[in-house]
């Protein structure tokens, strides 16, 4: 008898047993399963049928850390509004010219951006290990859980938005239609930071130092992005290394309309599409795949 005809058998034994002796009707037995994609379209209609439950997940989360009270969506605006001044600060320390208003506008909209993803990817990273009594007593796609994480970011990032544009009106900066186009690189970072959320998620099950490591590698992320500086000051012989950074196009896209009302070259529009539905697919795809044994990890 091989292995696993061994533990269906027992596990059919011990099913037998609890049935008979009237206290169990409905028993559940977890057991790891091989990697492998569930039926997509059952799968992906169940997501979709569910998405209230993300919405409800993501409302608890937000009223546990305080984030839907007045002063608790202050610091959302705060905490990054201070780092933003910091490197103001540092950067015209170092360069020996701060770059006025306009540059702190540069930082303000570039940083607001990048803490919606570097929030949606930690709290995503930790969304399945902090939900493994939800894994073990409900039977929905877990795929939720990271989506889930990904619109609370969102919820903190959007009252930042009425500060930048205070901001962008004092540094005396242009206004145009051109800057609703900044909506499509907003989308894009939408999805980049659910497939990235998805990604950790998965490995923070497998590897539970990931959060660890993740502080680290967001802030080395944070000095390789059109943040503290502006795409056109990348020297030619570096360009291709910073290129390589899917937040160049992201970003980079986000401030030049946001900003400067600058409307980017068609390579940073196709890039931030491709990036962005790349990392969300194959990023779902891999949590997915794994999905099926969490039960059993947690």
């Amino acid at each position: 008898m091989t292995t696993s005809s061994t533990h269906q058998a027992a596990n059919k034994e011990v099913a037998d047993r609890a049935e008979s002796s009237g206290f169990i009707r409905d028993l559940q037995v977890y057991e790891p399963h091989r990697v492998g994609l569930p039926p997509l379209m059952p799968y992906a209609t169940e997501l979709w049928r569910r998405r209230d439950f993300a919405a409800q997940l993501s409302k608890s989360n937000m009223r546990a850390a305080n984030t839907r009270t007045f002063f608790g969506q202050l610091w959302l605006v705060i905490n990054p509004l201070l780092l933003a001044l910091v490197y103001y600060v540092m950067v015209g320390i170092i360069s020996s010219r701060p770059g006025g208003l306009p540059f702190l506008a540069h930082l303000t909209a570039g940083i607001f951006i990048y803490y919606f993803v570097t929030g949606s990817i930690s709290t995503g990273a930790s969304s399945v290990t902090a939900g493994g009594s939800l894994i073990a007593n409900m039977a929905f796609p877990r795929l939720l859980m990271p989506f889930s994480a990904v619109r609370t970011a969102f919820f903190r990032f959007l009252p930042t938005i009425p500060v930048y544009l205070a901001i962008h009106a004092v540094a005396g900066l242009p206004w145009s239609w051109k800057q609703t186009l900044s909506l499509y690189f907003l989308g894009c970072t939408v999805l980049f930071a659910a497939g990235l959320a998805a990604v950790f998620a998965t490995l923070q099950v497998y590897f539970r130092d990931t959060t660890s490591f993740l502080p680290y590698a967001l802030r080395i992320g944070l000095y390789l992005s059109p943040v503290l500086w502006f795409i056109e000051q990348v020297p030619a012989n570096l360009k291709v290394f910073v290129m390589a950074n899917p937040l160049y196009y992201l970003i980079g896209g986000w401030t030049d309309l946001l900003v400067r009302a600058q409307v980017p070259d068609l390579a940073v529009w196709i890039g931030a599409a491709v990036i962005s539905a790349v990392t969300f697919v194959l990023g779902s795809l891999f949590f997915m795949s794994r999905e099926r044994e969490f039960a059993v990890r947690l």
